[in-house]
């Protein structure tokens, strides 16, 4: 009987490793391949640098420390980002599940119960059980059913990765954006501030003269509608401040709403220009283009799931064990049995085709998906890399400008003190230069903003120091 079994077990063991070799050589479906993209043979016009990005961390450009610590209490406490760490989490369990179904699952048991009969009411008898079971199972992967699920698990899984950096890439250059806007803003109601005094000032001598007969009232009424038209700019400037400062505290994950310290506009030191690399880089740096790309790999082994559910299965079942009706006796009871089961779907009124033409669908709309991804990514970076340079220009040309009307100011001054030109000429001089300066700092911020937007729009940003 033992040399029965052992042959048996033998001839079983057999056809399973050969089972075993078959599951693994064959897997119905088409393997992925990107979609094409006909890519340019280079980003903006102009733009030939054939270096990369990654050269350049977040914690290199922005340089100023105070950015850099907001930043780092923003990657650490920004809701949104804790709650990509845990979705993260999430599909790092559920790819380990879908990689568990590849092999055996072992189970054991022990029942024990306590039975009473009494057939006719006078034939009582009562019949105790043990039993101790050991199960194995295994659906052998014939068609790869079971790996394109695991496929499109770890896909799922590396696309959830993908987002996390591409959320964290996000939040860096939000961050970067809204601390520039609020310093300018900071800037900003310095400069008007500045201008209050000299309005004041004006009131002033205004009415000096006025009271010396040296010019009329009118002076007077001119330079306090001037006086009070400029104090009308601090209180919508101050409310701007304070959703500005909102817009951050939201950022960092906190209820402080006011930074200790920042650093003025003309402080902050940025790079004269970034190197974009070539088309091909954007692919791989652009955490979002790399995660629509695992959302299309993991619709094309969705495609293989259902293309195989069509297929037969083949589960392996085994069951080993003790079992008696005396504690005492219950290691010296052995059985076992070694079963298969063959599943086949034969008819289910076209569930399964339908299933599959679904799947197909979606993997159609996931490469449409993946390629719009890739067009808008070198749309954005075009974009930005001719912002730069537009930005750098706006820029000069701001500064010239706020220079000719700073001289045009002293000037006019100097000619009214010296009864040459009207008052209203000077008030025209300190408007002209009240936006000059108030230009001039816009454009300083848009100088620093344009590059944080190529910064993003290259890829960068979402390494962590």
């Amino acid at each position: 009987m033992n040399r029965h079994i052992l042959k048996t077990l033998s001839q079983t063991g057999m056809v399973v490793i050969a089972l075993v070799v078959l599951s693994t050589s064959c897997k119905v479906g088409k393997k992925y391949s990107r979609p094409e993209l006909n890519l340019p043979s280079k980003l903006e016009e102009m733009s030939i640098d054939t270096s990369t990005i990654d050269d350049i961390t977040w914690w290199k450009l922005y340089t100023d420390t105070i950015l850099q610590s907001l930043i780092h209490e923003a990657l650490e406490n920004n809701k949104d980002m804790l709650i990509a760490t845990a979705r993260l989490k999430q599909y790092m369990a559920a790819k380990r599940i879908a990689s568990a179904d590849l092999f055996p699952h072992l189970s054991a048991d022990f029942h024990a119960e306590r039975e009473m009969e009494n057939y006719g009411g006078n034939n009582e008898e009562i019949s105790p059980e043990l039993e101790l079971e050991g199960t194995l199972s295994w659906e052998l992967d014939l068609w790869g059913n079971i790996r394109w699920g695991r496929e499109a698990a770890i896909a799922d899984y590396l696309a959830t990765q993908e987002g996390q950096r591409a959320l964290q890439m996000t939040i860096v250059a939000e961050v970067a954006q809204t601390y520039f806007v609020l310093i300018a803003q900071y800037d900003e109601l310095d400069i008007i501030r500045q201008t209050l005094k000299a309005r004041e000032e004006g009131v002033g001598f205004a009415k000096k003269r006025f009271n010396g007969g040296l010019t009329s009232e009118t002076s007077v009424q001119q330079a306090e509608v001037e006086l009070a038209k400029t104090m009308t700019l601090v209180p919508v400037l101050e409310r701007k401040i304070r959703l500005t400062q909102n817009s951050l505290a939201l950022l960092l994950g906190t209820y402080k709403t006011e930074i200790d310290a920042w650093k003025r506009l003309d402080e902050q030191e940025m790079p004269e220009q970034l190197p974009a690399g070539l088309p091909a880089q954007l692919l791989e740096r652009r955490p979002d283009i790399r995660k629509a790309e695992q959302e299309l790999i993991a619709a094309n082994a969705q495609v293989g799931v259902a293309t195989t559910n069509r297929f037969p299965r083949l589960s392996l079942t085994s069951s080993f064990g003790r079992e008696n009706d005396d504690l005492g006796e219950l290691l010296k009871s052995p059985y076992w049995f070694f079963a298969g089961d063959i599943l086949a779907p034969i008819f289910q009124g076209g569930k399964l085709k339908a299933q599959q033409k679904v799947s197909e669908a979606l993997l159609e709309q996931q490469i449409y998906a993946y390629q719009q991804t890739v067009l808008v990514a070198f749309q954005e970076t075009n974009a930005a890399i001719m912002t730069v340079r537009k930005a750098k220009e706006v820029y000069e040309a701001q500064s010239n400008l706020q220079a000719a009307s700073l001289s045009y100011q002293k000037l006019a001054r100097l000619q009214y003190l010296n009864g040459v030109i009207r008052y209203i000429d000077l008030l025209d001089a300190q408007r002209n230069l009240l936006d000059a300066e108030i230009e001039l700092n816009n454009a300083k911020r848009d100088e620093l903003l344009s590059m944080v937007y190529l910064y993003k729009a290259l890829g960068g940003g979402w390494q962590r120091q």
